[in-house]
């Protein structure tokens, strides 16, 4: 049976933690991101960028979350609209979610004015986006597959051939191969498979889960 997940659904995040910066007029940006996937765990990225740089004029932030269609931005003393809300059009822009964003300012003692702080902070959120590296996360099916030792290299081939990723593979008294595949290629997959086995090789569903995917 297919427990196989149905909802085929994708999303955009970033790869990893990572900030990057740059001065403006004197004033120092550092934007930086972290995936998350609770608020929990939103509010605990900013308070601990807060904590280490707690001299700093302003810690502005902005998160996404998709689970319950979150999202939250503060200015931290800013004129309104010019910090918060640029830095969580960037993440809207990018389509980035299950994300973070923090951007500190240490205040350089020249104003930049509504419209240079909105460049700098989409600048230092861009920045940030950018080295966290955007990744589309895909929900797949992950399957177990048991096969004789003479059968390891066409049926591994043919995951691969067809779109799938081998995640591991164990040599027993036979073979078993562990890997995911989007739930669109699935049926072209089984066709295949029984055609070069015979029908004698069947796949055994593991799970869903969401895996980084690349065209």
């Amino acid at each position: 049976m297919s427990g196989e997940n149905q909802v085929g659904a994708e999303y955009k995040t970033v790869r990893r933690a990572a900030h990057d910066e740059f001065t403006e007029k004197k004033s120092r940006f550092i934007g930086f991101i972290k995936p998350v996937k609770t608020e929990e765990e939103a509010l605990s990225f900013i308070a601990e960028i807060r904590s280490e740089y707690w001299d700093a004029r302003h810690c502005v932030y902005a998160y996404r979350l998709r689970e319950g269609n979150i999202f939250r931005f503060s200015d931290d003393g800013e004129p309104s609209g010019s910090a918060g809300m640029p830095t969580l059009g960037v993440l809207t822009k990018s389509e980035v979610t299950d994300a973070a964003v923090a951007v500190v300012r240490y205040f350089g003692g020249v104003l930049l004015g509504t419209g240079g702080l909105v460049r700098a902070y989409s600048r230092a959120a861009a920045l940030a986006v950018e080295c966290g590296e955007a990744v589309v996360m895909r929900m797949c099916d992950t399957y177990s597959i048991l096969c004789g030792y003479g059968r390891y290299t066409p049926v591994s081939t043919l995951i691969s051939d067809c779109g799938g990723v081998i995640d591991k593979t164990e040599f027993l008294e036979q073979v078993e191969i562990i890997f995911h595949i989007a739930p669109s290629l699935l049926p072209n997959f089984r066709q295949k498979l029984a055609d070069a086995t015979n029908a004698e090789v069947k796949e055994n569903y593991i799970s869903s889960e969401y895996y980084e995917f690349s065209e």
